[in-house]
């Protein structure tokens, strides 16, 4: 569909828009990876081939299959077929525990799992109807030209299950219905998706980092490009190869990119926008992407949950790196204090958000939606984020920490993320985190992980006591550790859980 009319249309679903660029450009270019790509009119015709054989299987509109593997084209085309019928995905993060991937599809109720070689092997003892997207699909798939039959999609029927990325603890499912992903759609009208754009993307198809920018990509007419793996110098040569216009990263991999000593030599003067989100990323880094990069900036703040999002238009806003933009148009974000109770403007405290893009829930856990919740005066629905910040002058908003990693030494707040700018300033620092553990005479005290930058040797030692000559002394960190680089998810988020575990151990050994 085009922009304008998707600007003008309150709801429709992905694959109609497919079916749309599939009858007015069919040969255009839809989907791409290092071994196969689809027009359009490859693509429509596949995913009713999907959608008719979920049918045939006796899938029903609302069920669910769940798909773990490799980003591939294969993946993509099964993932949009089973949304032509009414069918709910539950893609899957490969390298989960062969136990935890068992509980989600349990969790899910999903009727039929699709997997590929590198994921296979960790379903062996799941007694599931399972096909090989790599060596099965073909003869799963139903005849070509067999149309599936047709069935009603609402706003609120669910789309996908997405399933948290479990670093505090084991994953929920997440219920985003197509209401919430055509808002997602309906939120990239000003940023030049279309035809002739071409979407490259190097994070997994089983996040919504991914997927809030592959939909819109689709629905737009534009061509996405699946990189499998992502590796710097592959990015780069790829992104110039296929004259990129789109792509989201994370904070990691815009780091790394900006760091590459051949980043400067790539022609990468295609590009019209660029999408982060997920982890925090840092006003220098985002200063330097400006700088070198050609194209827009676009930091997303919001959860997977939905409710609250920031949009920081950072090409146009400069001066305000150092926050997350303001609140997305239609969106209703406020501070609450411990107690639930909101906040005054310039008050610090827990953002809350409201808007068109809102999950159903967590899938089966009505408990953990409610603890998630925060209802108004009113009674209006909003989504609990777990960060403290505050908002500007100008209304944009600043963030501190995530809520349950804020540490509570001797009855003061210390917020990590405080800590770990601070730390980031010594010239030997590459990247630090900082975690919150068990203090006798404390409650919590501050722990920091640091990443020493090649060819300094400073001690320690030395970096802890830095550091505490400069912070307040509720502040002052207890030990530093050097580790080699911090644990991230798929998605660039640094796994405290892990971290706090490793200095459990450590300091049992000493």
């Amino acid at each position: 569909m085009a922009a304008g009319m998707i600007a003008e249309t309150p709801f429709a679903t992905i694959a109609e828009c497919i079916r749309r660029h599939a009858l007015d450009r069919p040969a255009a270019l839809a989907l791409a990876d290092d071994a196969t790509s689809l027009s359009y009119a490859e693509l429509d015709a596949l995913m009713d081939r999907v959608a008719a054989a979920l049918q045939r299987d006796g899938l029903a509109s609302g069920e669910a299959i769940a798909l773990c593997a490799t980003p591939s084209v294969a993946q993509a085309v099964v993932f949009l077929g089973a949304l032509r019928a009414g069918v709910v995905v539950a893609p899957l993060a490969p390298g989960s525990t062969p136990a935890s991937l068992e509980r989600m599809l349990a969790d899910a109720q999903a009727r039929k799992l699709f997997v590929d070689a590198g994921t296979a092997g960790d379903f062996a003892s799941v007694e599931l109807p399972m096909t090989r997207l790599d060596a099965d699909l073909d003869g799963w798939l139903a005849p070509p030209g067999l149309a599936p039959r047709s069935v009603d999609i609402q706003p609120d029927s669910p789309f996908n299950i997405i399933y948290s990325s479990g670093t505090t603890g084991e994953p929920k499912g997440i219920v985003q219905p197509h209401g919430m992903r055509w808002a997602h759609v309906r939120r990239g009208v000003p940023y030049g998706y279309g035809p002739g754009a071409v979407t490259l993307l190097a994070t997994p198809l089983y996040s919504n980092t991914t997927l809030v920018v592959f939909f819109p990509s689709l629905a737009f007419g534009a061509q996405v490009v699946l990189m499998p793996k992502f590796d710097a110098l592959g990015y780069l040569q790829l992104a110039e190869r296929v004259r990129a216009t789109h792509t989201m990263l994370v904070p990691v991999q815009y780091q790394r990119l900006m760091a590459h000593e051949r980043f400067d030599d790539v022609d990468l003067s295609a590009f019209r926008m660029k999408f982060c989100t997920s982890a925090p990323f840092s006003a220098a880094l985002k200063a330097d992407v400006l700088k070198r990069w050609p194209g827009g900036l676009v930091e997303f703040y919001g959860m997977t949950e939905g409710g609250g999002t920031c949009l920081l238009e950072a090409h146009v806003h400069p001066d305000k790196l150092h926050t997350v933009g303001r609140p997305a148009p239609g969106t209703d974000m406020r501070l609450i204090d411990e107690n639930g109770c909101e906040l005054p403007s310039g008050a610090t405290g827990e953002v809350v958000g409201h808007s068109p893009g809102m999950m159903v829930g967590y899938h089966r856990r009505p408990e953990a939606t409610r603890e998630a919740e925060w209802l108004d005066a009113t009674g209006k629905r909003f989504i609990r984020t777990g960060d403290v910040g505050r908002f500007d002058a100008d209304g944009f908003l600043i963030l501190l920490d995530r809520r349950k990693d804020m540490i509570i030494s001797g009855g003061f707040n210390i917020y990590p993320s405080d800590l770990e700018a601070q730390l980031r300033e010594h010239p030997a620092v590459a990247d630090a985190a900082v975690v919150g553990v068990p203090s006798a005479q404390w409650g919590e005290t501050p722990v920091a992980f640091v990443v020493r930058r090649e060819a300094h040797v400073d001690a320690p030692e030395a970096l802890r006591d830095w550091l505490n000559a400069r912070v307040g002394k509720t502040q002052r960190l207890a030990a530093l550790h050097l580790v080699d680089e911090l644990p991230r998810s798929a998605i660039g988020k640094v796994l405290k859980r892990e971290l706090r575990e490793r200095h459990t151990l450590l300091a049992r050994r000493d």
